[in-house]
């Protein structure tokens, strides 16, 4: 199946899920995400049209970053160690991973030199696997406190994974948590802003994240292929 085939039979998907749930499809980003494929089919996402795309490690997405960076938004999806902000604190528009407050304060202080507001998702472990990273659920009212005075890390959703399910419809109970405990949180009124941001849906079940409100999916085999470099 071609490149474009993949992204039509998504976006029917896509399509399909929101009427079924009664959203609207502009309400749905897609993040291709570009890690396991090379520059060349990255540059062919763009010129498909796609503008979002998703890597999880700098090391990883730096040779891509350097040749489309202007191309694209930029989201970093994968586990951010604190010492490697700096690399990618003006690449990335976006942060999905924003899990502990140690991360929070480094990325509040590149900004901050640079000028800068980073978007942020809070990653929370709806799950509760221990092979997941993110924050309890319990936790995230207060993380949202102690990070309150960052005025240069602006958190605008949730971010989760769900676990692996064979069947996709198994992972509803994970992506309703997340909606749930972002409209809780917002119920408090936790931030400046009300948090409108869902982060969740993978390949394996993005439309059950979507039938659950999600407002950005993050595909990478069944949108761009899988590849060796």
């Amino acid at each position: 199946m071609s490149l474009k085939e993949r992204i039509d039979q998504v976006e029917q998907r896509i399509t399909e899920a929101c009427a079924r749930s009664g959203r609207d499809r502009s309400e749905v980003n897609v993040i291709a995400v570009t890690k396991y494929v090379s520059l060349d089919t990255t540059a062919s996402v763009l010129d498909q049209g796609l503008r979002h795309i998703g890597e999880n490690r700098w090391q990883d997405a730096q040779h891509k970053w350097q040749a489309l960076g202007d191309r694209g938004t930029w989201h970093f999806i994968g586990h951010l160690q604190t010492n490697k902000v700096k690399d990618v604190i003006d690449k990335f528009q976006y942060i999905h991973s924003l899990d502990r407050l140690s991360l929070a304060k480094e990325l509040n202080k590149r900004a901050a030199a640079l000028d800068l507001q980073v978007s942020a998702f809070m990653q929370v472990n709806i799950s509760g696997e221990e092979s997941k990273y993110g924050l309890p659920p319990e936790q995230a009212a207060d993380f949202l406190k102690g990070i309150a005075d960052l005025s240069h890390v602006k958190v605008i959703g949730l971010m989760t994974m769900a676990p692996y399910e064979s069947l996709a419809e198994h992972t509803r109970p994970v992506f309703r948590g997340l909606r749930q405990l972002r409209d809780e949180l917002n119920r408090q009124a936790l931030t400046k802003e009300p948090l409108t941001e869902l982060s969740m849906g993978m390949s394996n079940d993005f439309e059950v994240a979507v039938e659950e409100g999600a407002t950005w999916v993050r595909l990478g085999s069944i949108l761009v292929g899988k590849e060796e470099e």
